[in-house]
């Protein structure tokens, strides 16, 4: 099923321009020659050296930055100054920073003069952007002494209007103005040194338009009259931080003030806590503003360490570009993932809300106070926070199957894990335009599988109390991977612990343990266990294998666990009891990073097994299953087998696993003369789930109906279900009827709609582009765009892909849009044709961040006419997308995995007729 995914990261933790030297007045900027590629050079002297296309060079260290700016977001442009204090380990003539799209009036160097230590000698500098990334050479006329400078610079830079940088929006009549720093968008609105392991603290005053509210990461300590109905507002100094976690934003927001949560044992101050959302949406605040304290409570009880920072601000933002962004005490959400409207949210929102909420919170911790110095280290917060979420959200709903979505989020990782193309968890990035690309499942799940299988495997009495050792060593500083491993490493005296992270951090690929059963005529059994790396059918992997520091545990028929280390490419384990099991499960607790196959017959057992397994083991079974099958080493019957047995579980994510796996299979492998028996399969497999589960009252049934509805809507294409989802949308958005706000619950949105955009013409069709304009719901903007994509009428293709490129769409939107109509077969050729033709534009339209991804919007294709045109189309436009190398790669492979598996696919659509 394609309906809108939970895009929720289930995820926590458990312990955290220039001037003239000539003419000063009159300064001179050169910007980026309009003809250099993403990031080549511009023309610079004989002398100026390289620009560095990644990291910083050494030996230039700022301390502190003095922020004083114009912002109104009613206008074009905002304006300032920053004065930068900078550390210098040797004289120099010149150094490198970061600024993109600014335009600066004057800059100059305070240093000392002689033996005075005061800064009283003014240097003219020389400003000159070299990359379109943003990297900036600064040169000082005559050379500046080492030791410490203040950079001063008075610049101006315009308002992005594409959701990065400091970006501004129009809701409701209303103009708002955000910052979007992460990863490296605060160079769009500050010239500085925009590297995560370069932090400062920061004095901010900011000139707003009277009346409006002003956020940032430290408290509001003063506010007075500007003039021409401007006010100054002051912030307190921050502690040290890195650019990508700045916060500003400006506009009518409503403020929801609440009870200062209580000081602990923990920490010693009451922290005050806020909500913001643009006007009139504050009330829908309540639900997240609700479960903030607890779970604060908890993070900080787990920690043993107080929440680190002086307040704590929920800021739902209109068109924030990402899910969600853990600037420090003012954490910023895409405003549809934490507004409610009334008390309680659909059950699908409200697991994403708590997964997201949990996730940014932790990184106050991992990230914010500890901060990895360079982006290749992006694990050390996003995996750490993505671990620990579970942890957290069990202790305050110990009933709330969220080990089960744990399990399902490392499991995730395997997918894109199991490519050539892939990335190690760690892994060099020498190009700013290469950062976002490791913004992925490798760096979220992945990692979270890894920390899970070492926590469960070691115990979390020994590896725990070391990660609070680690947020003691680097508190408000940086640490990398060695650091890391260090500090656990001593911790723990534990050399396999440290081991089973190198293995699985700095290597990529999944571990595969191919397992035979040896029983002896003396009634003895071995289990021999090989290892090398997963390899689909089709894949380039070669053959030689990598070898991991595996824990490994398995349990047989005779109930007894079994664990041992695995370091060797083969290994025996003798089975407890002696006589030959009737079955082995080879991932006990389903806490392994690993894929398992066995030999048919072991199979067949283990699946007869199913029922008496764990809820996170079948997840494993399922999952190894599939894996076995697109490799050619299982049979159709038992993989249909293993499917039927998840249908029936009363787990509603065992009962999911598979549906990702259904949906490609029928929408590729299934021949029209096929389709009826497919369809049929899909509906004997759910539709009396669908019908057991129908008057649920518990979230976890009630958000399994809404799935499996959608399922066998779109499909397995039930008659009664689309019937039963187009009247909900009909009634929902008030076509041809007065229109009923509960007909519909979120959780529904984009399935309902999907089915009426294809089942209601035209009419409907009209009818939902005009009611998006008129309904104040963010959720239903981005559920209505999905669906507009999936339309199948190719008459109303032009009206949909107008409305994609029309300012009536947002850029998410519209990003959304088209990756839907993409993935809807009926379509999918006159829509990539499209796209070609009007490449540049969706490129324009789309955020900028996520322009590097626009290679995966061919990922439904399967065929080897469809990826020449895909790799045509990227040769030709590669300009336009920097950073897009890695995505091609992938889908190129995936296509290429597709047509592959293209035999067995049929095989097993053809196995349920």
């Amino acid at each position: 099923m394609r309906q809108l995914a939970l895009t929720s990261i289930l995820a926590g933790l458990i312990v955290l321009s220039g001037c003239d030297t000539k003419n000063k007045s009159t300064p001179t900027v050169d910007k980026p020659a309009a003809e250099t590629s993403a990031d080549a050079v511009a023309t610079t002297t004989e002398n100026d050296g390289q620009p560095p296309a990644g990291k910083l060079p050494d030996g230039v260290r700022p301390r502190a930055y003095r922020l004083d700016l114009n912002l109104d977001p009613r206008q074009e442009r905002f304006d300032g100054q920053v004065e930068i204090d900078i550390e210098l380990d040797a004289p120099t003539d010149h150094i490198w920073m970061h600024g993109n799209n600014i335009d600066v009036a004057d800059i100059n160097a305070l240093v000392a003069s002689g033996e005075n230590a005061t800064k009283d000698k003014v240097v003219p500098a020389h400003y000159r952007q070299l990359l379109e990334s943003g990297v900036v050479r600064v040169d000082f006329a005559g050379g500046v002494p080492a030791g410490e400078i203040t950079l001063r610079i008075k610049y101006s830079a315009p308002f992005d209007k594409n959701l990065a940088g400091l970006f501004k929006v129009v809701e409701q009549g209303e103009s708002y103005a955000l910052a979007k720093s992460e990863s490296i968008q605060a160079r769009r609105f500050l010239p500085g040194f925009d590297e995560p392991g370069l932090k400062a603290t920061y004095d901010i005053n900011l000139t707003i338009p009277k009346g409006y509210v002003a956020i940032g990461n430290a408290p509001e300590v003063n506010r007075t009259d500007a003039g021409n109905g401007m006010e100054k507002v002051t912030f307190a100094q921050t502690r040290p931080m890195p650019t990508y976690l700045l916060s500003l934003a400006v506009g009518p927001f409503d403020v929801v003030e609440r009870p200062a949560i209580p000081a602990n044992k923990y920490r010693k101050e009451e922290l005050p806590l806020r909500g913001f959302a643009r006007k009139g949406r504050g009330k829908d605040l309540k639900y997240i503003l609700d479960v903030t304290p607890e779970m604060l409570r908890i993070f900080e009880e787990q920690l043993q360490r107080p929440y680190p920072f002086r307040k704590l601000d929920i800021i739902a933002a209109p068109q924030w570009p990402s899910g969600a962004t853990e600037l420090s005490a003012a954490i910023t959400y895409r405003e549809q993932r934490i507004l409610v409207e009334g008390e309680e949210p659909a059950p699908g929102l409200r697991l994403a809300l708590l997964g997201v909420h949990a996730h940014e919170i932790a990184h106050m911790w991992f990230g914010n106070l500890v901060t990895p110095p360079w982006w290749d280290d992006l694990w050390l917060k996003e995996g750490f926070a993505t671990w620990g979420t579970p942890l957290v959200l069990i202790i305050m709903e110990p009933d709330g199957g969220h080990d089960l979505n744990a399990a399902v989020r490392a499991i995730s990782a395997m997918k894109l894990d199991s490519l050539a193309s892939t990335r190690a968890i760690r892994e060099p990035i020498d190009d700013n335009n290469d950062i976002r690309n490791a913004y992925d499942a490798i760096t979220y799940a992945k990692s979270l599988g890894v920390i899970h299988m070492v926590d469960q495997y070691f115990g979390a009495d020994t590896f725990r109390p070391a990660l609070g050792r680690y947020i003691e060593t680097f508190a408000d500083g940086v640490a990398d991977s060695p650091d890391f491993y260090r500090v656990i490493g001593e911790e723990t005296q534990s050399p396999r612990l440290t081991d089973t992270f190198r293995t699985f951090v700095e290597q990529k690929g999944v571990p595969l343990l191919q397992l035979t059963l040896d029983c002896n005529t003396e009634g003895k059994a071995k289990v021999h266990i090989q290892q090398q790396r997963y390899k689909p059918l089709g894949s380039p992997i070669a053959d030689a294998g990598k070898k991991w520091s595996i824990p490994f545990c398995m349990r047989s028929s005779s109930g007894t666990e079994q664990c041992e280390f695995l370091t060797e490419p083969e290994q025996s384990l003798e089975v407890s009891g002696g006589a030959c099991p009737a079955w082995v499960l080879p991932n006990v607790n389903g806490s392994g990073y690993y894929r398992f196959s066995m030999p048919e017959q072991a199979w067949q057992a283990l699946i007869e097994q199913f029922d008496s397994l764990a809820p996170t083991e079948q997840l494993a079974v399922i999952d190894s299953a599939f894996a076995a099958f697109e490799a050619g080493q299982l049979q159709p019957q038992l993989l249909i087998a293993a499917i039927q047995k998840s249908a029936g579980s009363d787990k509603r994510q065992v009962v999911e696993a598979p549906l990702g796996y259904l949906a490609k299979y029928g929408d590729r492998y299934a021949q029209k003369d096929q389709q009826a028996d497919w369809h049929a399969f899909l509906q004997k497999l759910y539709g009396e789930k669908v019908a057991q589960l129908e008057n649920s009252s518990d979230n976890d049934s009630k958000l399994l109906h809404s799935t499996l509805l959608g399922v066998l809507a779109l499909d397995a294409k039930q008659p009664a279900a689309r019937q039963l989802l187009k009247e909900k949308a009909e009634k929902f958005t008030g076509f041809n009827r007065a229109r009923d706000p509960k007909a519909l619950d979120s959780d529904l949105y984009e399935s309902a709609l999907t089915v009426a955009v294809q089942d209601s013409g035209k009419a409907f069709v009209d009818h939902l582009i005009r009611i998006r304009s008129e309904l104040d719901d963010p959720l239903f903007d981005s559920a209505s765009a999905n669906a507009l994509g999936r339309i199948t009428d190719p008459s109303q293709l032009g009206t949909i892909h107008s409305l994609a490129l029309s300012d009536a769409m947002g850029a998410r939107e519209a990003f959304g849009l088209i990756q839907n109509a993409l993935s809807e077969p009926t379509l999918q050729a006159k829509n990539w044709d499209w796209l070609r033709d009007n490449f540049s534009a969706v490129v324009a339209k789309i955020p900028e961040q996520w322009r590097r991804n626009t290679p995966r919007f061919a990922a439904g294709f399967c065929d080897l006419g469809s990826l020449k045109e895909v790799q045509m189309l990227f040769t030709q436009q590669k300009k336009l997308v920097p950073g897009y190398e890695r995505a091609l790669a992938q889908t190129d492979e995936s296509i290429n995995l597709c047509m592959a598996l293209q035999e067995q696919g049929q095989a097993l659509v053809t196995s349920v007729q």
